[in-house]
């Protein structure tokens, strides 16, 4: 076979290899979001800088500020169990970060400051006060970043599960970054992401990681993850590149020493890594409170809304 032929026929090859894929892609997002049970209408929306931030409020009383994982099948939905019973003592705020649920996915670096600023500016312009924070899992960071930033903007602060301090202070290198470019590439990078991210490694997550019981796993709020990580063709794939990449890492040993805020951490005591996890925080800073949660894993807010809901009303109440 000549050189023409075989440049031709590698041409074609990898003409229709690219073709299968971006085929593949547009089923996936169409699979994923073709029953639409994160309907954005359903929301308000706070024109930020950097996108559109869909929110909620219920409620009256005390601003509260529900800010659910960062993680791409995130959103909202998290807070579906618990923010009905809060919203009997508080004004309830939920939103979907940016890159998330129903907000805007911007093709763009997603860092720990840019959620600082999107919490800051968020409390400021549309609770217009002071408030509390419950935040779930890796957003536990920025959180603690924007009270250091501005001591004017958050009370209490509960965080469900933190981040484990060691990890959380791995800054990107060569080979993260190569990983962010491969991700962010076109139909190559979607099709990976479609792989890595799709309703059966979503169900395994809520298996292995999210929840004790497995008998309380919902399969709509699986398919609700799926959706949201779907959104928007599917870029929300920007986020995920940048968190595998370390970009929305920080290390925050320098601001915990800082903080002057009631700050509780509420772990589920079945994963002992949480344990470790709530522990290192207090170490760093004594003041933090450790609530453990029986028979639950990262999600005890989804697990267990009963017994969460006692927690915050006992943690809460102590301070007020």
């Amino acid at each position: 076979m000549g050189w023409k032929k075989k440049l031709g026929f590698t041409a074609a090859f990898i003409g229709a290899t690219l073709g299968t894929m971006h085929v593949i892609n547009r089923l996936f997002n169409y699979i994923a979001t073709a029953e639409n049970i994160l309907n954005k209408d359903n929301f308000e929306y706070y024109e930020w800088r950097f996108g559109k931030i869909a929110y909620k409020k219920q409620g009256s009383g005390t601003p509260l500020l529900l800010v659910h994982d960062l993680d791409v099948c995130s959103s909202s939905h998290e807070w579906k169990r618990i923010q009905s019973q809060l919203a009997k003592s508080y004004t309830v705020y939920t939103i979907d970060l940016l890159g998330c649920g129903c907000s805007d996915h911007p093709i763009l670096t997603y860092t720990n400051f840019l959620y600082v600023q999107l919490i800051t500016d968020f409390i400021k312009h549309i609770i217009g006060t002071k408030t509390d924070v419950i935040v779930s899992g890796d957003s536990s960071p920025f959180v603690l970043m924007a009270c250091a930033n501005d001591d004017t903007i958050i009370n209490r602060v509960a965080m469900i599960n933190p981040q484990n301090l060691v990890s959380l202070a791995k800054i990107p290198t060569k080979r993260t970054k190569t990983i962010k470019y491969l991700l962010c590439t076109p139909v190559i990078g979607t099709f990976i992401y479609n792989m890595k991210v799709n309703k059966r490694t979503i169900s395994q997550k809520f298996a292995s990681s999210y929840f004790y019981d497995h008998n309380k796993i919902d399969e709509k709020d699986i398919l609700t993850c799926f959706e949201s990580s779907h959104k928007d063709k599917a870029h929300s794939k920007y986020l995920y590149a940048c968190k595998r990449s370390r970009f929305t890492n920080i290390n925050i040993l320098c601001c915990l020493s800082k903080l002057n805020n009631s700050i509780f951490i509420i772990a589920g005591n079945s994963n002992p890594l949480n344990i470790l996890s709530a522990s290192q925080y207090q170490n760093q800073l004594p003041s933090i409170e450790i609530v453990e949660i029986n028979e639950a894993k990262q999600l005890p807010h989804v697990e267990k809304p009963e017994e969460f809901i006692e927690q915050i009303q006992v943690l809460f109440s102590e301070e007020e």
